[in-house]
């Protein structure tokens, strides 16, 4: 085999690929490419192309060597569970978004609420990769041995190895939370899953066309050489296809490359549908080239491992340009794989073996230690997999590597498996089914790898281990592990914290039993508890950032809110400590109330939310019953009737439409919180009658930002079966304010009704006494000669015709409303307006002021004199409410062509823009309660629109003192037509 390429140049070609790497995601970091872009369904597919690594494009070859068609499993195994997304992955990527849990151990410490479950999956994961991560390194460090026929490998795979180390740690720990994902990280892997396709294309299309010159070449070839079609069918009857089909299905899952790239590092949880057909697409497209590459390299005889054909080709075929493009896409797949697995064991690292036995103080900063924590670990991981190569030797095949690497792992399946759909299961079973599939692996497969143990000894029995026999031990420590896991799982109790962490996690979870007091009422305390283990600064930090995500403000109170907050707290905890260090921080320093002291009961907000979030898959009986829901829920949010239901500690669990639009307060800012937290006055109202023994209140007087309502209200206990205390009331409250306003117009009008009759009544019976007065005092003027007694007997007759006048003024104000047929008349205003004045004058309560009349009395209109006098009694009377002592109210008129304008003008208050809209609206007043119906200028207004006038409001009417009034009426002119009255 010629030697085409020197060391140097090898070294030059890995580290320009290397900067290529370091360019597509700096500039990704940058925010320099699209947001669409990377956010597109195909960069997250492409990403998840990781999946391929050093024994995709090597190892695969080898595969199908060995085992035949059976490499195809290698792809299809993977394929089936992202095809399997809806059921198995879209889950999981739920569960892992929500409660930010980074990696399968934070997945399984969440779900079982171990510590001990998270750090045995970190050990026994950190122990299962290390040969798939020594298989990459080998592959890189073989592939240089190959190109330049030159011993030093362990130098080669040490500068890989102090390379990737640096790729991984710029950008794949720039942050430390999984709140933010590591974009440019996602864009070098896609890129670098482009290069792999593109590689292993272009070697597969050599092989097709360069070796045997088409199809027809390589028909005519395997025609002639039935041994190579052969040596593919023969295993697919009788060896361990099965078995790997099981075990590359479970990698989808529990590798932790794919785990990181397909739950942590997802940027659009939509991309997943995406993914469920082009990944599959993606491996096939590989998977095309490993048979024409396997046919060429034993056509050509290459002296290579089989497993390093897709190499060799191009060194047996003499193109250069071949073979370093096959180096390069070898060295792109190792690189990709190591990246992310070393990312993910590093947080596994970090959250369940460092953080347990050491957390940094509060006074440092919490973030910076954290980063550099997880960048240490990052090369030691690293440096842990070279030393586990050179441990090898370099001796041992990549698929003897990749198979137990991928062994080891399955034995997670059982747990994963278990998190969605066995709620029965528990921490005990997942622990004793995980150590005995460990144990079984290690001794069958670990431990031939690193020793030169090839049997063991049970019974007088000798069991050999060997590359035959992989499948065998594969199936054997699953089996112990399921067992062992079903057994212990089905004869111990689940505790109360897994029952509810298995419930979060189940598919069809709808229920959270949790709805318990807390002891912090606030986010602040929130903030003062956090900074004890936190420090002041990254505990302000999390609660201002939980109350963001969450969209709430920083003076929150409400119990079902702050439950909210509490939970993204651990979820971001979580995200950034590991779930098990954020449950103990929060169950620490954020605890519920003990039971005796508060209350437990099932969240109804969460029911809520999480049945609309399923709302759309539920069919069968579940569709119909939550329709039912729906239509049930709907009634009572359209019901006329104000409904507020509550908890037994007094929380509003529903506020609907019409108590919204009774009280003014929304429905979101009310929901979830206690009912003596509430608003002013609605709060004292509510919490009176739900502590009053009656289950009615009729008629309940309330003012409400200076206006009187009327409210009658009803509850009733909500008791659930079973429970002999009721859980819960549900009030209704009905508003009656129109109704009493009524009752009042009514009493008011059988008032003026009694006057009107007590006024005639006493028009007749004064009349007699005054006329005999008036009588007497004219004869007494008429007879008497002396001077002073005439004066006196004309100052009698001017009284008593003045009292007359009032009689008479008080008989036409009573009778109002009843001369309709007189409406059009002939109105003189400045009469109107003084009898007006002179009605006001009888009452001498309120200010003293000065009435100017300054109407002209040959103003006149056209109407109903006593309804406009009812008008100005009612303009007037508000003008001198508003009014101090010693203000003038002024009343002018003044005319045109065909109107006459009539403006009363006070000195007083003036009148709130806000509210100047609503005056003419019947029962609206802004004046104390007793003492206005709110009836006066809708009144006003009833009656200038009768005599098709119109009224308008200026205020303040004295724009520098910013007082004062003036109300203008429009009315038209009185005049004589030729065919009788009015214009």
């Amino acid at each position: 085999m010629p030697m085409s390429f020197e060391l140097s140049h090898l070294l030059l070609v890995s580290i320009l690929y290397l900067l290529t790497l370091f360019g597509v995601a700096w500039i990704t970091e940058r925010g320099l490419l699209p947001r669409a872009l990377l956010q597109h369904p195909a960069i997250y597919t492409l990403s998840l192309g990781v999946y391929a690594s050093a024994w995709a494009f090597y190892g695969t070859v080898g595969l199908a060597y060995e085992y035949g068609y059976g490499f195809l499993s290698y792809y299809l195994g993977v394929c089936g569970a992202f095809l399997l997304a809806p059921v198995l992955l879209n889950p999981i990527l739920r569960i892992t978004r929500t409660y930010q849990l980074s990696s399968l151990a934070d997945l399984f410490a969440f779900r079982f609420r171990s510590t001990l479950a998270g750090t045995l999956t970190t050990l026994c994961m950190l122990i299962g990769v290390l040969p798939l991560l020594a298989l990459q390194i080998q592959a890189v460090a073989d592939s240089v041995q190959i190109l330049t026929q030159e011993t030093g490998q362990n130098s080669v795979a040490l500068g890989f190895c102090v390379l990737i180390t640096l790729f991984a740690i710029l950008f794949g720990a720039r942050h430390i939370s999984t709140r933010e994902k590591h974009e440019g990280l996602v864009i070098a892997i896609a890129f670098e899953s482009l290069v792999k396709l593109v590689a292993i294309g272009a070697v597969g299309l050599y092989a097709l066309y360069g070796v045997f010159g088409g199809p027809a070449g390589l028909e005519s070839w395997l025609a002639y050489n039935q041994e190579a079609l052969q040596t593919l069918h023969s295993p697919l009857q009788e060896g361990p296809w099965r078995t790997l089909l099981l075990v590359f299905f479970a990698a989808a899952i529990v590798m932790p490359h794919m785990y990181h790239m397909a739950f942590t590092e997802n940027l659009n949880p939509r991309a997943m549908a995406t993914a469920s057909w082009g990944l599959p697409l993606f491996l096939l497209l590989i998977s095309l080239a490993v048979p024409p590459i396997l046919w060429a390299g034993l056509y050509l005889g290459i002296p290579t491992n089989p497993e390093y054909f897709t190499l060799g080709l191009g060194v047996a075929a003499g193109a250069d340009w071949l073979t370093l493009l096959a180096f390069i896409g070898g060295l792109s797949a190792a690189s990709g794989l190591i990246i992310v697995v070393t990312l993910a064991l590093s947080g596994m690292v970090l959250n369940h073996l460092v953080l347990p036995i050491y957390q940094p103080s509060a006074e440092n900063n919490i973030y910076r230690w954290l980063l550099w924590t997880r960048r240490t670990l990052i090369a030691a991981i690293i440096m842990a997999s070279y030393g586990f190569y050179r441990l090898l030797g370099a001796e041992q095949d990549l698929a003897n590597l990749g198979i137990a690497s991928f062994v080891a792992t399955v034995q997670f399946l059982p747990g994963a498996l278990s998190v969605l759909y066995w709620q029965q299961a528990n921490r005990r079973g997942f622990i004793g089914g995980l150590v005995a599939g460990m144990l079984v692996w290690a001794i069958t497969l670990l431990l031939p790898l690193v020793t030169e143990v090839t049997g063991l000894q049970i019974l007088g029995q000798t069991l050999s281990f060997n590359a035959d026999t992989w499948h065998l031990a594969a199936i054997a420590s699953l089996a112990a592990n399921i067992f062992a896991f079903t057994s212990i799982s089905l004869f111990t109790q689940r505790s109360r914290e897994e029952q509810s962490a298995a419930e979060a996690c189940s598919v069809d979870n709808v229920s959270r039993p949790q709805r318990m007091q807390l002891i912090a009422d606030s986010p602040q305390e929130f903030a003062q508890q956090l900074a004890k283990p936190l420090g002041n600064k990254t505990a302000q930090q999390e609660v201002e950032q939980a109350l963001r995500d969450l969209q709430l403000p920083f003076d929150e109170r409400r119990p079902y809110a702050l439950r909210r907050l509490r939970d993204r707290l651990e979820a971001n905890l979580s995200g950034l400590m590991g779930p098990s260090v954020a449950q103990e921080i929060i169950s620490t320093f954020l605890p519920f109330k003990l039971a005796r002291e508060g209350y437990i009961t099932e969240d109804i907000h969460f029911i809520e939310n999480r049945l609309e979030d399923y709302h759309s898959r539920l069919t069968g009986l579940a569709a119909e019953l939550d329709a039912l829901r729906r239509y049930h829920r709907q009634t009572l949010q359209d019901l006329p009737m104000g409904v507020c239901s509550l908890a037994k500690d007094n929380e509003v669990l529903m506020w609907n439409r019409a108590m919204q639009a009774l009280t003014g307060i929304s429905a979101e800012s009310v929901v979830g919180s206690r009912l003596d937290n509430i608003e002013a006055p609605w709060n004292d109202l509510l919490g009176r009658f739900v502590s009053d023994q009656s289950a009615h209140l009729h008629k309940q007087k309330l003012v409400v930002n200076g206006h009187t309502q009327w409210l009658s209200l009803h509850k009733a206990a909500i008791d659930e079966p079973g429970n002999v205390v009721s859980s819960g009331l549900v009030l209704l409250i009905e508003d009656q304010t129109e109704t009493q306003m009524l009752e009042d117009e009514l009493m008011h009008s059988e008032r003026l009704a009694s006057i009107g009759r007590l006024a005639a009544g006493v028009a007749h019976e004064i009349g007699n006494p005054v006329t005999g007065i008036a009588c007497l005092a004219q004869n007494l003027r008429e007879e008497s000669d002396q001077p002073e007694a005439r004066e006196m007997a004309d100052q009698v007759m001017e009284q008593t015709r003045r009292i007359s006048r009032i009689v008479q003024s008080l008989v036409n104000f009573a009778h109002v409303g009843s001369r309709h047929n007189n409406s059009n008349e002939k109105v003189d205003l400045a009469s109107c307006t003084s009898e007006a004045i002179h009605l006001l004058s009888l009452n001498r309560q309120g200010p003293e002021v000065i009435y100017v009349n300054l109407c002209n009395p040959e103003h006149v209109v056209a109407g109903d004199s006593q309804r406009l006098v009812q008008v100005l009694i009612n303009l007037l009377g508000n003008a001198r409410d508003a009014s101090r002592d010693a203000d003038t109210i002024t009343v002018s008129t003044q005319q045109n062509e065909h109107q006459v304008l009539l403006h009363v003008e006070d000195q007083g208050s003036g009148i709130d823009k806000a509210i100047m809209d609503r005056l003419f609206e019947p029962f609206f007043t802004t004046k104390e309660p007793g003492t206005g119906t709110g009836l006066g200028l809708a009144l006003v207004y009833s009656i200038i629109e009768e005599h098709y006038g119109q009224i308008t409001i200026d205020s303040p009417a004295d724009p520098i003192l910013q007082r004062g009034t003036r109300f203008t009426i429009t009315l038209p002119r009185y005049s004589v037509l030729s065919n009788g009255v009015t214009a």
